[in-house]
């Protein structure tokens, strides 16, 4: 053979090559919805700046940027990057210790909203409210961060201060709070005075929230309970886990919540309580939201409680946290819940079954007698 067709076949051969190799690259790209000029566009652009912006790029920046914006296409307010900083502040907070001013926010149609003030925190000193809108923290509006920048911008170490612009019936202030380090115990109960009704209020669903709830339950047990009130107002939600580990003592035997992805497969989450101890009412609020919506619609939804106060927030998603490589992390809406009875509350919320509205100007806690004096009446179950 001669020496031009040896070389003749070895060029062909590495073409033939490396044409089905980019084959086999384009159809297994297609396969997961990936197309080969999408991929040609992204890493064209990373390699023209990487050649040519006019200061060398650093490379992790630029992916963890991209990240970043693939997350916020899906004009997801629950979904997003969080790089290392962040997410370490997120894993601080469902670990019920971190550095702040005390309140929790609810973030929708582009606004961020106070929805409960922790009590002795500077938030409550400095004269916070639920409702207040946040338009704007240390000078940067808020409309221009994501849910999660919000919440980092307000938390940082003890002792620094923080600048909050507050929207309050119509009049902007601006309050200057100086942080400090929250510790949360998400539940608290007490015997009603002249009753046998015990109150457990949560605060949130955090990671020892179920411990905490049995706790509590427990105690008041033993203090002669006969009746409860759980009081979820301004309750943001939190773990899913920990909010089931709640329902488990309270919701009879059968499904707490489904939750379903985009496939339609479904997990289930079930109680196997044998028997219902004392009545309940439960009382919710505008800014009850996911995990507590969830506990509500399953008392509710079996009858295992009366539900008392006003339509709730209308979170109806489920969120995963996936830890990436250099200490930062993704949070990432994966699937909607329905309650028992397949209702999806998402955007709609739950409908009290006794409605009762309460002003700034009541001089009572009129949502906590109307659920006092429900219990009275119904003392059996």
């Amino acid at each position: 053979m001669s020496k031009k067709k040896v070389v003749f076949i070895a060029v062909m051969s590495a073409f033939l090559g490396s044409f089905l190799t980019v084959l086999l690259a384009g159809g297994l790209l297609r396969m997961t919805g990936i197309y080969g000029d999408d991929v040609l566009r992204f890493f064209g652009v990373m390699k023209f700046i990487q050649a040519r912006y006019v200061n060398a790029p650093d490379t992790t920046r630029l992916i963890d940027g991209a990240i970043e914006g693939m997350v916020a296409s899906l004009d997801d307010p629950h979904s997003v990057y969080m790089p290392p900083h962040m997410f370490e502040e997120l894993r601080q907070h469902t670990e019920g210790s971190f550095g702040g001013i005390g309140v929790t926010m609810g973030f929708k149609d582009k606004t961020v909203k106070i929805i409960s003030v922790l009590e002795g925190t500077p938030g409550e000193a400095a004269g916070l409210r639920a409702g207040d809108e946040i338009l704007a923290v240390d000078g940067t509006p808020t409309g221009e961060l994501q849910s999660e920048e919000v919440a980092l911008r307000i938390r940082g170490e003890a002792g620094t201060d923080v600048t909050l612009r507050i929207l309050r019936d119509g009049a902007e202030t601006e309050y200057t709070i100086t942080r400090d380090v929250i510790q949360v115990r998400s539940v608290r109960g007490v015997m009603v005075d002249g009753t046998t009704i015990g109150y457990i209020r949560i605060g949130s669903f955090a990671e020892h929230t179920g411990e905490e709830f049995t706790d509590e339950m427990n105690r008041l047990a033993g203090d002669g309970m006969t009746a409860l009130i759980i009081d979820l107002r301004e309750n943001p939600g939190g773990l899913i886990t920990s909010c089931v580990a709640v329902a488990e003592q309270v919701v009879p035997a059968g499904t707490i919540v489904s939750v379903i992805d985009r496939d339609g497969d479904e997990e289930i989450y079930r109680s196997s309580l044998a028997e219902r101890k004392y009545p309940i009412a439960v009382l919710i609020d505008e800014n009850s939201a996911s995990a507590s919506e969830i506990l509500a619609g399953a008392l509710q939804d079996t009858k295992a409680g009366t539900i008392i106060g006003t339509t709730s927030y209308g979170k109806g998603s489920v969120q995963a946290i996936l830890p990436l490589f250099h200490e930062d992390g993704l949070k990432l809406t994966i699937a909607k819940y329905v309650t028992p009875s397949g209702r999806s509350i998402d955007g709609k919320g739950i409908t009290p079954d006794i409605v009762v509205e309460r002003s700034p100007k009541d001089a009572d806690d009129v949502q906590f007698e109307a659920a006092k004096k429900w219990l009275e009446e119904h003392p059996r179950l």
